[in-house]
């Protein structure tokens, strides 16, 4: 389905937000890899699912009621087996948060090869028009507020900027015996999201918030494992 297909989808079905499935088809059309993954209702449709992946997995609950899937119990990693899937997918289910939730299927994914994790994200302002952003995951966005932000359209040279503009930069380079996360494959991801014919400007009327969080960058390339965007 083409990008402007999976934003009128949404806005047919009334919903404020892509659900994830939907914001990474998003993504794939902008270039930007995402996981392999399948979106099953129930367990019998686990085994049909799961030989077309390769182990191991992660279960993550589909719901326009729940936008933090940790939070609410709704995310399983590192599952080996079809079994392990459908044990996760019934322990969800029964979860009191998860049970009041409408429930749109449950997504099984293959998971990301190890890396660095980093935030790529964006917004609408009122005055600037789209913005892009970057950041290092985990405690350093969460906690440090480790970021920074270019106004849309940006460079090569924006990107480059962005990333040497973080306190944590170094540890992209791979300091203190970490392996190096590939720098040019962070630039890349962020000129297809805010460069000129970016995902930021050419959905700009549509797209208040964009989320990719988080993005894992190992050595040679960046997988996008989770994808958030809140509609205009």
């Amino acid at each position: 389905m083409k990008a402007q297909e999976l934003i009128a989808q949404a806005r047919t079905q009334q919903r404020p937000a892509l659900d994830e499935q939907a914001g990474k088809a998003l993504l794939a059309e902008y270039r930007i890899a995402v996981p392999q993954s399948r979106t099953v209702k129930s367990v019998d449709e686990v085994d049909a699912a799961f030989t077309q992946l390769r182990a191991p997995v992660v279960v993550k609950i589909m719901s326009p009621d729940i936008l933090h899937k940790s939070d609410a119990g709704g995310v399983k990693v590192g599952m080996k087996s079809a079994a392990e899937v459908k044990d996760a997918i019934t322990a969800m289910a029964a979860s009191p948060q998860i049970k009041a939730a409408r429930i749109d299927g449950y997504l099984i994914e293959e998971m990301a090869p190890v890396g660095q994790e980093i935030v790529i994200g964006g917004l609408r302002d009122p005055y600037f028009g789209p913005l892009v952003m970057v950041g290092l995951g985990g405690i350093f966005v969460e906690v440090l507020r480790d970021v920074s932000f270019r106004i849309c359209p940006i460079t090569r040279i924006d990107a480059e900027e962005m990333i040497d503009d973080l306190k944590g930069a170094a540890i992209l380079a791979g300091a203190r015996g970490r392996k190096p996360a590939s720098r040019a494959a962070i630039v890349d991801a962020l000129l297809k999201v805010g460069g000129e014919n970016g995902l930021l400007m050419t959905h700009a009327d549509d797209i208040q918030e964009a989320d990719i969080n988080p993005m894992i960058v190992s050595e040679s390339a960046a997988v996008a494992v989770d994808a958030r965007f809140i509609l205009r």
